[in-house]
Parts: structure tokens; sequence; C-alpha cells
């Protein structure tokens, strides 16, 4: 497996586009006759085009997704549905393609209606500038941008078993109300593998569970949150090689939108191994990766492990203090901070210093064992910063 240019329009086949104006923005991906598959988010309230999109895409067929910035149309009711009905048509006369075939997805502010006039002529700027390239890529993916300061691409390329070759490109948006399962994000995902409908949604399930439900920014689940993923079949079928890209894809689109929190200084990753069970090591990252305290703690250069530990105990995952090993990780930095529930890095000693020198990077990563089990985690995060407290109170004005 390589990383490769062209985001998702890597990807023989592919075409998209990105159009903006001002806080709104319009991405279209075309990839006729694909198989399809989806992930959306777990909130109770959901957005018009979540309700919209796993409806038509329940037979696994998709030619099309049109995506907006700027306007998330939740809580807008029926005029919402009528809104995203009315984008996916528009989309499809312009490609020729049936509506049915069209998915839509919003992200934005909760509770306003959708300007139509703003989005539809971004919706026609966007088809008639349609191309397979890296440029094209890139604009599809700072048109769904909000919040985020950089925009989020990567593509792939892996042999399968058979010796083809495969091809998996990726886009998405995400910066602040991330937290499992998912968070105010939108991914895309484009391949060239030959699969059905079952086996993709399979593979997607599995992929998203190690990366966007790993991911804790800051503890707010969103009511937009979607990926979907589209298949054109023009190379061979699903594998384990094409699994393993298909994570590695997530998971460092997962990182991206760790690495670009909410008025974030710092990333954080935070592995968990030796656990009893695979949900007690899922359960104790995103705890620690989730805690205000950690966070914070991380935003001050402190290296607060009281606070690692404690995470790890209300987390719910079986645990024994006598067990518990605890390192902080920089680079090629790393120092023991707790060995078998004894206190290595104590006051005024060398690994505490060692530690404090740690927590002053600008990226670390906590790793715990549990010490009880051969089950491993690992979640994504950043510290929480008096800049998203300053982003979030200024949001909707």
């Amino acid at each position: 497996m390589k990383i490769i240019d062209g985001g998702i329009c890597a990807v023989d086949g592919v075409l998209a586009s990105g159009s903006r104006k001002g806080k709104y923005g319009v991405t279209i991906i075309l990839s006729k006759g694909s198989t399809a598959a989806a992930v959306f988010t777990s909130n109770k309230v959901l957005a018009a085009p979540v309700t919209f999109t796993k409806e038509i895409i329940k037979n696994g067929e998709l030619s099309a997704i049109v995506a907006n910035s700027g306007n998330a149309n939740c809580f807008t009711g029926e005029e919402g549905m009528k809104d995203a009905k009315e984008m996916a048509k528009i989309v499809a006369e312009m490609l020729n393609i049936k509506p049915e075939d069209v998915a839509v997805a919003s992200t934005g502010i909760i509770g306003r209606k959708m300007p139509l006039e703003i989005i539809n002529p971004l919706i026609n700027e966007s088809a008639e500038t349609l191309g397979n390239s890296p440029e094209s890529s890139f604009a599809a993916a700072e048109a769904i941008m909000t919040t985020d300061t950089f925009s989020k691409e990567i593509a792939v390329q892996t042999t399968l078993n058979n010796g083809s070759i495969v091809k998996i490109g990726g886009i998405t948006k995400g910066s602040g109300m991330i937290a499992p399962n998912m968070g105010t994000m939108l991914c895309f995902i484009t391949t060239d593998v030959k699969t059905s409908k079952e086996e993709l949604t399979e593979a997607l399930k599995k992929a998203v569970d190690k990366s966007f439900n790993m991911v804790v920014v800051d503890g707010d689940e969103s009511t937009n949150d979607t990926v979907i993923i589209m298949a054109n079949g023009k190379s061979g079928e699903i594998d384990e090689n094409f699994q393993k890209a298909l994570d590695f894809t997530c998971i460092e689109l997962a990182k991206m939108m760790a690495k670009d929190g909410e008025g974030a200084n710092k990333y954080m990753e935070v592995t968990v191994n030796g656990a009893a069970s695979k949900k007690d090591s899922e359960e104790a990252a995103k705890a620690i990766t989730g805690s205000s305290l950690v966070k914070t703690a991380l935003f001050g250069a402190d290296p607060n492990w009281g606070r690692v530990i404690a995470a790890v105990g209300y987390s719910g995952a079986k645990m024994d203090e006598k067990t518990v090993d605890i390192r902080f990780k920089s680079n090629d930095e790393t120092v023991e901070i707790v060995k078998k529930g004894i206190i290595i890095a104590t006051e005024e000693s060398e690994e505490l210093k060692a530690a404090e020198k740690i927590m002053k990077k600008d990226e670390i990563k906590i790793i715990v064992d549990l010490n009880l089990g051969k089950y491993s985690a690992t979640a994504f995060g950043c510290d929480l910063s008096c800049d998203y407290v300053k982003i979030n109170s200024e949001y909707s004005t």
C-alpha cells in the first residue's frame, strides 16, 4: 500500500468539484452506477439530509453526492426535507442521472432554513466545473469546510491478492462537535473495488469503528454525521488488503480532524493495551481522550498523569491499579510514568522532568497498559484551549 496524489479523484471515473460563497459551499462528487454504503450519526435528532440519504441508499446504489456547508438543514421540519429533495433533483437534472441516485449531506448551523437562493447557484457552478484531477478533489474538500482550518483529503492504492491494483480516495470535514459515535463530520470515500452492498457496508463499518468512532474533540455528537463510500467496480474484489487500505484511509482522515480540533494547539493519541476485552480498550481510550481535565492539562503542558488514571477508572473498563503501566511519548522520546502500579515519575525525579518536556510538544501520545488481556485500541483527540471557547461562543453570529 502507498499514498498517492489525487484525493477522491485518484479513482478513475470519479468527477468532483466544489464552489464557495462566503460561509456557504457546495461539493458534488459523481461516480455513476456505483455500489454504495454509508454510516450515519446515532443522534436521535436527525438532519433532513441524513433522513433523506438513509432512505435512498438502502438499495446500495448511488451515482452522486451533493453536500453543502454553512447550514445543517436540521430541525427544519417538512420544509427541510423538501429542500434536501430539491438539491438532489437539481443535481440529477444537471448530471443526467436519477434523483434517487443522489445522496445529500449538509453541515453548519442547526435550526435555520436552507438558503436555496445561495445554495442552488453554487450547485450549478459545481456541476459545471466537475473534473478528475487533484485540483478538483481539493476544491471539493475545501467547499465543505466550516470551522476547519485546513482541507482534509488522502488517496492510497494497494495490490489485492489476485494481483489487481485498487485505489481509495477520501475527503472529510470536521474540527468541532467531534465525539464518538462520529461528530460534526462529513466524509466521502471513492474506490474502484468491485463489491456487493453487503460487503461494502461491512468493510466501511469496520473502518469507521477504528477511526471516526475513536475521535474525541469536545464530547458533543452532531445531528448530521455522514460517511459515504462509493465503489465503481472497475478493479478487483474486496479482500483483506482492501480492508487494511480502507482502515488506513479512515484513520488518517480521523487524525487530521483531531489535529484540526477547534482552537487546538496539540494533537493527542491515546492507546490502551492489555485490556480484558475490546470494549474495555475502546472505552478506556475514549475516556482519556475525552476528559476535559486531560485536555486542559495537555493545553497547559502539565504532566498530570493522575487525570489519566482517573479517566480509566471511570471508563467502565476492568482494571487493577496494581498492574497498570502509563507512558508519555512524543517523537522518539518516551518516559515511564507508572510501572505495574508503582509511580516512577515522582516529584523532582528525572522522569517527571522528561514528562514535562514531552508535554510541551505539539503531538503527544499517552500509552496505558492494563496488563489484563490481549486487546488494544487507539483514540484520537486534542487539547482544550481558550480559543475553543471563543470559537463556539460566536459560532452562530
